[in-house]
């Protein structure tokens, strides 16, 4: 005859098993979605400082290698150009951001 656990052990066998998974379904997952927001957020600020440095830089080289291009009443025109590059930038971004790889995919392969 087989010798059965008593009930204790088996309602503590049963409340380790619940908290690994729980464990396992809600901690493990919100650590790695941490992660992914760190790496997201840390590449979000450098893409953004990137960016504002190259736009900083494109403004100077259009108010210091233009000659008199754009002097006296002209002098506002370069920070048009720029501002006008980074919203041409932007409204690509975001258009990439809206669309995505799923829409691309399911328009090419048809429906489903």
């Amino acid at each position: 005859m087989t010798k059965q656990k008593p009930v204790a052990d088996i309602a503590q066998e049963l409340w380790e098993l619940l908290k690994g998974y729980a464990k396992q379904e809600t901690v493990d997952p919100l650590r790695d979605l941490g992660r992914y927001l760190a790496f997201g957020l840390s590449g979000a600020l450098l893409l953004s400082l990137g960016t504002f440095f190259l736009a900083l830089a494109a403004l100077r080289a259009l108010q210091t290698e233009t000659g008199d291009t754009f002097d006296g009443a002209w002098s506002a025109v370069p920070y048009a150009i720029v501002a006008v590059a980074l919203l041409l930038l932007a409204v690509l971004a975001a258009s990439r951001i809206t669309r995505g790889p799923h829409a691309q995919r399911s328009t090419r392969e048809g429906p489903r």
